[in-house]
């Protein structure tokens, strides 16, 4: 039997509908993750959320599209991640111990010997306990990633002792740990967030700064900065923070996926940390920076005894003493 013209025209549109359905479906059922982090794309940091985003949405065939936006105020990216206006953030822990105060364990000036031990700590049953903490406060706690060891950079002269930084003004980030020794060493500590740094470099409301070489590469800090002292005072971790609820919503697969992405996320972070390390000191001399590498550490560590007195009546002083003594299995 043969079909009218006007039946096939029908037909053919039927199928036709149907295709673009088909086609569709994918797309209609992509799940969105927003991802906010500080500083440039391309950086240390921006590295972890991109790596992130192409393992997990390649593990799950799409089905998720991962959102990355960059926000320089990272008290404002925690808030919004507990309330859950955005799913997850990847953040310096300065600001952190605001919301878990177990973190600021690791804000300890000279606590690491070197960034071996450091990220060996972070990746073991210590780092994971730490990690826990994350939940009671309204925030998954997901996995360490870092900026590195901290620097001072000053616009106003070389730093080569510690009587060198008394009467500098320098921002740091909202952390009481940190201040308190600044403030220990002569300082006048300045907590502001990042996103205000550079003006405040720029119109002298600071002096000084204390950041990664990573960050003041990425961020030209060297215009506005004139020295810069290697005196490697601080391990700077930071950390992936989901909302409970994005994770929970995963099925088991696909939180197994998300968990894959994030230490890609985490090995790609750390990886441009250790590039930006071994050539950044002389990018930042090519620049212009004056650059000392040859501190005595010693005499930083015997300035800050009170503090570390006080942060040892303060603190879970038993878990100082094991990231203190950690050594990798042998």
């Amino acid at each position: 039997m043969s079909l009218s013209p006007s039946t096939l025209f029908r037909r053919s549109a039927l199928l036709a509908g149907l295709a673009t359905l088909v086609a569709a479906g994918p797309a209609l059922a992509q799940t969105q993750i927003t991802i906010h982090h500080a500083l440039p794309p391309n950086s240390h940091t921006g590295a972890g959320p991109i790596a992130f985003k192409e393992t997990f949405e390649r593990l799950t065939n799409n089905r998720y599209r991962i959102v990355i936006q960059r926000n320089d105020n990272e008290r404002e990216m925690i808030e919004s991640v507990q309330i859950g206006t955005i799913d997850c953030t990847f953040t310096s822990t300065g600001p952190v111990g605001n919301f878990v105060p177990e973190v600021r364990i690791f804000d300890v000036p000279f606590l690491f010997r070197d960034t071996a031990h450091a990220r060996g700590v972070l990746d073991s049953e210590i780092g994971q306990q730490v990690l826990a903490r994350f939940n009671a406060r309204g925030l998954h706690g997901v996995i360490w990633t870092e900026n590195g060891f901290r620097h001072l950079t000053n616009s106003r002269r070389d730093v080569n002792t510690p009587a060198d930084i008394r009467g500098l003004k320098v921002r740091t980030m909202e952390n009481q740990v940190h201040m308190r020794a600044f403030s220990v060493l002569g300082a006048l500590p300045t907590p502001m967030a990042f996103s205000e740094l550079v003006p405040a470099l720029q119109q002298g409301t600071v002096d000084g700064q204390e950041n990664p070489i990573s960050v003041i590469v990425a961020n030209n800090l060297n215009q506005v900065q004139r020295y810069m002292t290697l005196t490697n005072h601080v391990y700077s971790p930071a950390v992936m923070i989901c909302n409970p609820g994005t994770t929970q919503r995963l099925n088991a697969a696909d939180r197994a996926h998300f968990m894959t992405a994030a230490r890609a996320a985490q090995a790609a972070n750390r990886a441009r940390v250790t590039a930006d390390e071994a050539s950044g000191v002389e990018e930042l001399r090519r620049r212009g920076m004056t650059v000392i590498t040859t501190v005595n550490t010693a005499a930083f560590q015997e300035a800050l005894a009170p503090a570390f007195a006080e942060w040892e009546r303060t603190m879970d002083a038993a878990t100082l003493r094991r990231i203190r003594d950690w050594r990798p299995a042998q």
